[in-house]
């Protein structure tokens, strides 16, 4: 079975070039999208960012340069997919995303100050 990419260049290699900050702040851009989608209720843009999110997450564990923060990236993506799979397991849902988003974005900043 071949795997298609929604990401392709990326997936093709490209991902790896990118620093952890990086990859964290794309990630943290298609969370923001999902996020965005799921308050407009917008359920196709929303199976589609999450569908990205969760691509660019498997990406970034699959790199190997990041091993030692693994348990971190797993727990952000385990995080992500409760927010949207599981929301009721939440009392504040929209206090969890705005965490989320508030974590991811730090990472943005960062990648950004470095450029």
């Amino acid at each position: 079975m071949i795997e298609k990419h929604i990401h392709a260049d990326l997936a093709a290699g490209r991902w790896n070039t990118l620093s952890l900050a990086e990859q964290l702040a794309n990630i943290g851009s298609e969370v923001n999208r999902s996020i965005s989608s799921y308050e407009k209720s917008d359920l196709s843009r929303l199976e589609k960012a999450i569908d990205r999110t969760l691509e660019l997450f498997d990406l970034t564990l699959a790199d190997k340069r990041w091993k030692d923060r693994l348990k971190e990236i797993s727990r952000s993506r385990e995080l992500f997919c409760f927010l949207f799979f599981d929301p009721k397991r939440f009392t504040n849902l929209r206090h969890e995303m705005n965490l989320l988003n508030e974590y991811f974005l730090q990472f943005a900043i960062f990648a950004r100050a470095k450029k």
